[in-house]
């Protein structure tokens, strides 16, 4: 009656290792250590600078724990944070000369200090949050009006230009704050430019005035659209931020809107905070403009001469120089999308652009203009460019899909894509808000969350086993299993704990005790019905079985609606608390059974189990039912 099958034994064994495996990462505590990545997305992080990284820790006698190559960075951890500092100023001195250019970014961290087998299992620790480990806190003002004026000036440049394609005669056109004015000759000429607006430029408010024999079109951006407007450069620009923090390795950054023109950034173990404004005011921009193919220009990239007028000297990937013109022919604002592929004839790494109608535009008519001549693309990255590749053009490029090939590796492609996509921050930022959360504080809410749940777990267990005798112990035991596969699931989803999640934690070991204590009761009603011992097990199972799942799954509806309309801490406490009911059930009802059937299932002539005293109250006396 009470004995399991071997398979459900085997699933509950796999399911125990599996939590161990999970959890154990969150025991090992992390290591001090500097973080090298780049600064530039030219710049590549390889084997070349491992060995610079290591030769200068030698060069300043620091002992690394270990130095290596993840992913895009090379980090080398320490034994405690004095051989990191010391680390960090030599690092910086031996890949950024005094004076020199910054091709790297060279930022304090904390990584894991867990084994190469746990990693190898894909098994990180949870990821703490800014109240548990410490960080710094940023409030960023986007500057709105800034947007609109870039926007309107985008306008401004293609009214010109169509105004100009529609044979529409003008006495010039001009930007005043964030309004255009255009000066008419005629009411035809205002006319015609009034139905070019209107057709083109549906966003656009028109206001005419007579000044003289001429006329004057003042044209606005609509309220409805200048909203827009701000909202897609306050999404754009946390996309930005987030390609941007990505480079200092930091867990988990919180990175959110609030209100209408305010971002929070939140860098949980982030020391460096110098280094994390410095990449949260990186940008990124795209300029393709014409190789300058003059007599001038060739002698200047040879012999490093006079760059002719109008036109600017750049360096190629390679090192190399490079005349292009200064006049812009596109820019970033133009792309939709970028994303990295393959060459369908030479199998090479590329990069494929997508443009917009105005920019499709634009390409199809510069291409056809100036087949067989050069046409750059440069990167510009705090004011310096770089050009990324500078083809040949072999024919004209229409329907706005543009290639960008010339010896990159696949990494370089993908790289180079992300960069692009991610763009540049679509309106200038400032912070008008910094704090800065020290590790001892976060150390301190560790030790108090960790105390928390620690002391609710012992009180409930030993409650359980004086009340409940041998059955209580079997409670407390999948209470335990129920933390175990808590802090396992966390820690593979790789959930950012913080306090209220502590908080859940608690509260979850405190509801997790409530189905044990239905199935303990129902066994005891059981017995006390005269039923034989391992007919009230069974039927104190089945029967208690209903009301868990109906109470445990009004409990998950309240938790999954926090976690719906919630954010931030609500978030967090929402999630540790949904995982946890989802856990409980399992270890409170299956866990527990497997202990009972395991210890008295096999038991043929059973008389009595240790589950307390039982109360018969219609014989006036208690019994022990052991």
């Amino acid at each position: 009656m009470n004995r399991y099958p071997v398979w459900k034994y085997a699933i509950l064994v796999i399911a125990m290792l599996l939590g161990v495996v999970y959890t154990l990462p969150n025991f090992f505590g992390e290591a001090p250590a500097v973080q090298v990545s780049s600064s530039k997305a030219t710049i590549k992080v390889d084997t070349s600078t491992l060995q610079k990284v290591e030769d200068a820790l030698k060069t300043a006698a620091v002992n690394p724990q270990s130095v290596s190559l993840e992913g895009s960075s090379v980090r080398a951890r320490f034994q405690n944070t004095d051989e990191q500092l010391k680390a960090k100023d030599a690092i910086q001195k031996a890949l950024t000369p005094e004076g020199g250019d910054p091709q790297f970014v060279v930022a304090l961290n904390l990584v894991s200090r867990s084994p190469a087998w746990l990693t190898a299992l894909h098994a990180s620790p949870m990821y703490l949050g800014l109240d548990l480990r410490g960080g710094v806190h940023f409030m960023l003002q986007v500057d709105m009006q800034a947007a609109l004026t870039q926007k309107v000036e985008s306008i401004t440049g293609d009214l010109r230009s169509l105004l100009r394609e529609k044979d529409v005669r003008h006495g010039g056109i001009s930007r005043n704050g964030q309004s255009i004015e255009i000066r008419l000759r005629d009411a035809k000429q205002l006319e015609a430019a009034k139905r070019v607006m209107s057709e083109q430029f549906a966003d656009l408010q028109t206001q005419e005035a007579a000044e003289g024999s001429e006329f004057r079109l003042t044209a606005s951006i609509k309220s409805e659209a200048a909203r827009k407007v701000q909202e897609q450069a306050l999404k754009q620009n946390i996309t930005t931020l987030h390609n941007r923090i990505n480079e200092l390795g930091v867990a988990e950054p919180v990175i959110q809107q609030q209100g209408l023109d305010r971002i929070v950034v939140q860098l949980p173990g982030v020391q460096d905070t110098a280094k994390a404004k410095d990449i949260l005011g990186r940008t990124a921009t795209l300029e393709v403009r014409m190789v300058d193919e003059s007599t001038e220009a060739r002698a200047a990239e040879q012999a490093g001469g006079i760059v002719p007028f109008g036109a600017e000297r750049y360096l190629e990937r390679d090192g190399r120089p490079l005349i292009v013109k200064k006049q812009v022919v596109l820019t970033g604002d133009n792309l939709t999308d970028a994303q990295p592929g393959f060459d369908g004839q030479t199998q090479e790494p590329v990069v494929n652009l997508t443009l917009d109608a105005k920019g499709a535009r634009i390409f199809k008519d510069v291409t056809r203009d100036n087949v067989g001549k050069r046409m750059a693309i440069i990167l510009f990255e705090k004011g310096k460019g770089e050009v990324v590749t500078a083809p040949v053009i072999r024919a004209e490029i229409g329907g706005g899909r543009v290639q960008i090939s010339g010896r990159m590796t696949t990494a370089e492609a993908n790289d180079t894509a992300l960069l692009l996509r991610a763009g540049s921050l679509a309106a200038p930022m400032e912070i008008i808000e910094e704090r800065t959360i020290g590790p001892s504080l976060g150390a301190e809410n560790i030790a108090k969350g960790f105390n928390s749940v620690t002391w609710g777990f012992l009180v409930i267990v030993a409650f359980m086993a004086i009340y409940y005798a041998m059955f209580g112990l079997f409670s407390g035991i999948a209470l335990g299993v129920n933390l175990l596969f808590l802090v396992a699931i966390l820690s593979m989803l790789q959930a950012t704990l913080t306090l209220p999640g502590m908080a859940a934690m608690a509260l979850a070991l405190g509801m997790a005790i409530d189905s044990n204590v239905l199935i303990n009761e129902r066994v005891r009603e059981e017995l006390r019905n005269g039923v034989s011992p391992q007919a009230a097990i069974h039927a104190g199972y089945d029967r208690a079985w209903a009301t868990i799942f109906d109470s445990n799954i009004t409990t998950l509806i309240a938790g999954v609606a926090l976690l719906a309309v919630g954010s931030g801490p609500v978030r967090g406490f929402a999630v540790v608390h949904c995982i946890g009911i989802l856990t409980s059930m399992f270890s409170a009802v299956f866990f527990s059974r497997g202990l009972v059937n395991l210890w008295y299932g096999g038991k043929k002539k059973l008389k009595s189990v240790s589950i307390g005293t039982v109360w018969r109250p219609e014989a006036g006396a208690a019994v022990k039912a052991d």
